[in-house]
């Protein structure tokens, strides 16, 4: 009799299924979940493979047969949270795309777990160079990714012209928002600024 490594430590022992191992989605879900806890509670120096499985109710063999390190494991959430919950806006102008993009950022940011995990991953990175070249891919590939789609919607409405800046055009449309809610962490922002964000970003980028 063998166990299957994915079930929760409560449940009785079941034989493996035959052939190549099944990775059950609930039990790779729950674990992701627990690394959310997890650095919120402890942050990523302190962070164990073993809290990590305790937290989701695993065994440590459920963690290591889906990652091979605690590093791999954070990165992979990190790169998943980044392309999660942010929309591909499409509401057929370049200042309603921005303003829906920043709105939805802005509460990921702004959320209790994002806004202690992300300076405990950067003071991180500052140290360890696998974390900052992975995350900066992870984060910069999500964020890209929808800004992306919003140039190239605005370009073929016409709204901004060929052969702009696209590396610059990121950096516009990523940047402002980024620096007053994760660099200096404002506790608020004033009334108003992400509309008055999305019209001059928008401004700036048929400026290109």
């Amino acid at each position: 009799m063998t166990t299957n490594a994915d079930e929760p430590q409560t449940r009785p022992r079941r034989r493996a299924p035959a052939g190549a191992a099944v990775l059950r989605e609930d039990v790779t879900e729950a674990i992701r979940a627990a690394v959310f806890e997890e650095l919120a509670a402890v942050g990523y120096a302190r962070m164990s493979i073993e809290g990590i499985a305790r937290r989701a109710g695993v065994g440590k063999t459920a963690v290591y047969r889906r990652w091979r390190s605690k590093l791999h494991l954070v990165l992979d959430v990190v790169s998943a949270l980044a392309v999660q919950g942010l929309p591909a806006p499409d509401t057929g102008s370049l200042e309603g795309d921005l303003r829906l993009l920043y709105e939805v950022t802005s509460r990921a940011l702004r959320h209790p777990v994002a806004s202690q995990i992300i300076p405990d991953l950067q003071a991180e990175a500052a140290r360890n160079p696998d974390i900052a070249e992975a995350m900066q891919k992870a984060l910069r590939e999500g964020q890209d990714g929808v800004a992306s789609k919003i140039v190239v919607a605005a370009e073929q409405r016409g709204e901004i012209r060929t052969g702009f800046d696209a590396e610059l055009a990121l950096d516009l449309i990523s940047g402002p928002l980024y620096w007053r809610s994760v660099v200096i962490r404002s506790p608020k922002l004033p009334k108003g600024y992400l509309g008055a964000l999305a019209r001059a970003t928008a401004e700036a980028l048929k400026a290109l």
